[in-house]
């Protein structure tokens, strides 16, 4: 299931905001970015309506077996971020990291997770990967 809302909202070139995290329980900033859910389950306690999501992109998480292995010890998450950074070099993951580019070129983008910790989740990782993306375009 893909959550869209339609926003055409322009993001200066230079905006260093482009791309931020943050968590799904959270009320939306009222900045303008897109709201994207990066986590592949649906957060427990979250209606979809107030989760305010412009998309959920379940493409970009982590695979499952990485997710288990990880178990945010905070110990494994230097080798968590390598693994993840190898799984988003899949079709499926690219295409979704591209798609996180062009809302983040667009409008900007917020990454969101039901992570306790998100500095030490995957949206952490996906931040610095679509800065590299956009450093690319």
């Amino acid at each position: 299931m893909s959550v869209r809302r339609s926003h055409n909202r322009p993001v200066r070139d230079a905006d260093p905001g482009r791309v931020a995290i943050g968590r799904v329980y959270d009320p939306p900033a009222g900045d303008g970015r897109a709201r994207v859910l990066v986590d592949r389950l649906w957060p427990r306690g979250v209606a979809k309506d107030a989760a305010a999501l412009d998309e959920w992109l379940r493409a970009v998480a982590p695979s499952a077996e990485l997710r288990k292995w990880y178990r945010h010890e905070p110990g494994r998450f230097a080798e968590f971020r390598r693994r993840y950074r190898e799984e988003l070099n899949e079709p499926e993951r690219r295409n979704a990291v591209e798609r996180l580019g062009e809302l983040a070129r667009t409008s900007g983008v917020v990454l969101l997770t039901a992570t306790r910790d998100p500095a030490s989740s995957n949206a952490a990782v996906l931040v610095d990967v679509v800065q590299e993306e956009l450093g690319s375009g």
